[in-house]
């Protein structure tokens, strides 16, 4: 993607920030710079998810922990929700 892009933080995503382990938060800081200034770098480990989440994607946090989001628009990102890597996908299904 060109340019910079917007981010917009969901309901789900800001609830889930107060749960995180403090490493956990303070990287997800340091990717969201990343994400903002472009989505697929390679750090981020982009992946674009299959059916049923079709135009869902989600990026890595750290091994264990994931951020799932969804293009609002142009250059506009949709933080949905972050989660243990067992648990994210489950979740964003029943955000359907």
């Amino acid at each position: 993607m060109e340019g910079k892009n917007e981010i917009e933080y969901g309901d789900g995503f800001l609830g889930d920030l107060r749960r995180l382990p403090r490493e956990v938060n303070e990287k997800l800081s340091f990717l969201l710079g990343l994400l903002q200034e472009n989505t697929f770098d390679p750090r981020l480990h982009t992946k674009r998810l299959g059916p049923p989440l079709k135009d869902k994607y989600s990026f890595r946090i750290t091994r264990d922990w994931r951020a799932g989001f969804m293009f609002s628009g142009p250059h506009r990102i949709k933080l949905l929700i972050v989660d243990h890597r067992d648990k994210i996908y489950g979740r964003m299904k029943r955000l359907l």
